[in-house]
């Protein structure tokens, strides 16, 4: 395909103008920030549907093997900048707007994040969609187009609450309505048999329409779609019951079939929010399945041979139910024999394992699964009657339907012809501890996927002085091919460049700084060092051991203030679920411990704590470039890899981290001497639970620990409710079951170290800068050529 040239700066603001006059129905002199964004946005899209027409053309000219990507998040952020930068645009936009009198950085924040997923998962989907067409991988993504995606986080005096997003409050100006695309989606009702033949007679139905958003690859090369469902009511309004006066019942099929699209993971913690939640996960896959079968035959092909020509990915289990709807679809609605069904089923379908949680791998109670799917039930119970007549020696305790629960999980496995972890460490533990009886059935199924990140936004991006400064010293390439960052290694000796690298990092951490006092309130000296954790809040990610351990620099300080304290500000940003109390909690701790700390006169500038509310992608964009220090903590065998963790030590920050997930790998890139290293193993942490008295044993062995969990128990940070945080500290004491306290000194030895390494200025940003030098393994191009050959069978178009 054809170079795309970016056009003139006199081309591009007169499109701008063009689209500011007859799309926004406004005049320069009149318009406002949101006005030229949407017109900045329109002439850059104007760009993007020529390759995305090609790329389309030439898949379905060539009889291209398409890739469908399912996932119930893509946590995609602002798009108009990624888009200028992915076409070579970016330098010639920011001329173009400015030379029309706006402040290019204004109208760029302007775009708020698309509210369509929560953390990792949802990132990493966006990464690898970008991967895909900058690879030319023909792929299509599949998700839900929620109006209000998880939630917008705020605090009230320290507690969690939650806000609708309103992303969609305004257009939305990078994707196209497809009224044409749309299906009806079915829900509960009755499993009829006529002929001998069962048929499924829903009764809920709504309908799933499409809306497309091209996914251009760097430089423009090919583009894929992204296409998300949103739920629509078959009969969007009962006149007669407006007429008759009951206007709420008027309306409820339309509040029925918007709730499914409305928000990403209600709270589950209620039998409603569980229906709900199944309900959004078989929207979405039956939606998609319904569209890959209408092209696949729109296209003269056999449904024989769908393996040859679609894959089908599922990232994690939420769409795991796309085995029994693919089977369901074939034989209920095709008349295929079940045999065949299954067979071409597995052929087609492959499963991303994204947690080795027990309670993340999905099961549904067999009734609800039979209330609201009831022909899926009877299928699900065949699939699994088939795999155990295929596989005699399954044992008893093994299989999809068990206890009165249908095991998404292994259901997703077995329906799959591959089933891959996210990391070297994750994919053994996927083997021996998740699926071991199932991997011993069908030996060589389970695949390994190191997860990656996509360099153009999380460094030429959102990293502008480091991007630059890797430019001036290897050339251009680099963000296609990240391998060549290792041509930075010489460099690394060099004295001059390594104050070039420190310089980059400390104009991030200005702009940082400045932003935290603008928004937040909090001054924070910009020569501090930066430790940052942003995640998802969850007990296995420990937050608490970063907060417990922060307490304890705060008393040390507080004891000896003559001591010679390394200045430092710890941030934090993540959200908790809606019914996740532990995790609250902890959020609740992190912003009492902060009011404290920030507002100590004996502390001063020593030490801060910062949690900005509604941790997100544009955020992330700011944190991650200004980082000195990334916390990947969580308990070693939880984690299955982290993305987090790569795009911090891409950016040149160093790591404290347990050894899990990809910390492991990343350890092994940039070397041990730059990785700060804590905390039990995996085996150990087994051994450790064997012991029922664990936490208190290890309490018993730091005085710091206890000290900080009785000033945590005499409501020292909690003075209008000195019992707040009981229950947390009894936790500690007696269960601990992600043992916080079995790696507190050694998480304090650790960070001594990083105290230690950050004093020698010389030694650090020769670390740092090796963290950059090492990271190329860590690409989604490279993660997404593993999935290509090793999975899809698929090879680039380009």
């Amino acid at each position: 395909m054809k170079d795309v040239l970016p056009p003139s700066v006199e081309t591009l603001r007169g499109d701008i103008l063009h689209h500011l006059t007859y799309t926004m129905g406004k005049d320069p002199d009149h318009a406002s920030v949101y006005d030229w964004r949407m017109a900045l946005s329109f002439a850059i899209r104007d760009r993007i549907v020529t390759p995305w027409f090609a790329s389309t053309r030439q898949t379905w000219e060539q009889g291209r093997k398409r890739v469908y990507y399912l996932s119930m998040e893509f946590l995609i952020g602002r798009m108009l900048e990624d888009a200028a930068i992915n076409l070579g645009m970016r330098a010639v936009c920011r001329e173009a707007i400015e030379g029309l009198g706006q402040d290019w950085h204004a109208v760029v924040e302007n775009e708020p994040d698309a509210a369509l997923g929560n953390g990792g998962l949802g990132r990493l989907a966006a990464c690898y969609m970008e991967s895909m067409a900058t690879l030319g991988c023909a792929g299509y993504g599949y998700g839900i187009r929620y109006e209000h995606g998880l939630f917008k986080q705020g605090f009230d005096h320290g507690r969690q609450v939650e806000m609708p997003e309103d992303w969609l409050k305004q257009r939305h100006p990078w994707e196209f309505e497809r009224p044409e695309s749309a299906y009806p989606i079915g829900f509960k009702g009755t499993v009829e048999k006529r002929d001998g033949k069962p048929v499924w007679v829903p009764a809920e139905t709504v309908i799933a329409e499409a809306y497309d958003m091209p996914v251009i690859g760097w430089q423009g090369h090919w583009a894929n779609t992204l296409r998300l469902w949103s739920a629509k009511s078959v009969n969007e309004f009962d006149l007669n019951r407006f007429n008759h006066g009951d206007y709420t019942a008027a309306a409820e099929p339309e509040t029925f079939a918007r709730t499914l699209s409305r928000v990403l993971y209600p709270d589950d913690t209620t039998y409603q929010g569980k229906e709900l939640r199944l309900k959004q996960e078989y929207f979405l896959t039956a939606a998609a399945i319904a569209d890959i079968i209408r092209r696949h035959l729109a296209g003269g092909l056999s449904l024989t041979d769908l393996p040859k020509y679609v894959a089908i990915q599922m990232n994690d289990t939420h769409p795991s139910i796309a085995g029994p709807e693919l089977v369901r679809v074939l034989v209920d609605d095709h008349g295929m024999e079940f045999e065949q069904a299954i067979a071409i089923t597995v052929e087609t379908l492959g499963y991303t394992n994204h947690t080795l949680l027990p309670e993340a791998l999905e099961k549904w109670a067999s009734y609800l699964m039979t209330a609201v799917l009831p022909r899926h039930m009877q299928i699900i119970e065949e699939i699994d009657a088939w795999h155990m007549r295929n596989n005699p020696s399954r044992p008893h305790w093994v299989g999809i339907v068990k206890n009165h629960e249908v095991r998404m999980g292994e259901l997703a496995f077995i329906c799959s012809h591959k089933v891959n972890g996210v990391s070297a460490l994750h994919t053994e533990l996927v083997k021996q501890t998740l699926f071991p009886e199932l991997h011993r059935l069908h030996p060589g199924r389970i695949v390994n996927e190191t997860n990656g990140v996509t360099p153009r936004r999380w460094m030429r991006s959102a990293n502008k002085e480091l991007s630059h400064l890797i430019t001036d010293t290897i050339g251009e390439g680099w963000e296609a091919d990240l391998d060549m960052l290792h041509q930075l290694e010489p460099h690394v000796q060099d004295k001059g460049f390594r104050e070039k690298f420190a310089a980059a990092k400390r104009s991030n951490k200005v702009a940082l700084s400045n932003w935290l006092m603008e928004t937040q309130g909090v001054k924070v000296p910009p020569d501090a060092l930066f430790d940052v954790q942003v995640k998802r809040i969850h007990e296995y990610k420990r937050q608490l051991l970063n907060i417990l351990q922060t307490i304890g620099e705060w008393h040390a300080i507080r004891n000896t203030p003559q001591g010679d304290y390394l200045p430092k500000v710890k941030i934090f940003g993540g959200k908790a679920a809606p019914g996740y109390q532990a995790a609250k909690e902890i959020i609740h701790l992190i912003n009492d411990v902060a009011e404290v700390v920030n507002n100590d006169p004996y502390v001063g500038d020593r030490l801060k704590i910062v949690y900005p509310a509604n941790y997100n992608v544009s955020m992330a964009e700011r944190l991650i470039p200004a980082s000195d220090l990334s916390e990947q903590i969580s308990t070693a065998g939880k984690e299955a890899s982290g993305t987090g963790n790569m795009k911090f030590a891409m950016n040149g920050a160093l790591t404290i981290g347990t050894l899990d997930g990809a910390n492991v790998e990343i350890r092994e890139e940039v070397g041990a001497d730059n990785f700060f290293l804590f905390g039990l193993t995996a085996e150990e942490v087994v051994e450790h639970r064997k012991d029922p008295e664990h936490a208190r044993h290890a309490i018993q062995q730091s005085q710091t620990m206890q000290d900080v969990l009785q000033m945590i128990a005499e409501g020292r940070f909690s003075p209008d409710e000195p019992t707040r945080y009981h229950g947390l500290v009894h936790n500690m004491w007696n269960s601990d079951y992600f043992l916080v306290a079995s790696d507190f000194e050694d998480y304090r030895r650790a960070q001594a170290e990083v105290d230690e390494a950050f004093r020698d200025s010389d030694r650090w940003w020769r670390m740092a800068a090796l963290n950059t030098a090492r990271m190329g393994f860590f690409s989604s191009d490279r993660a997404i050529r593993g999935y290509m050959e090793d999975i899809w069978g698929t090879e680039s178009a380009l």
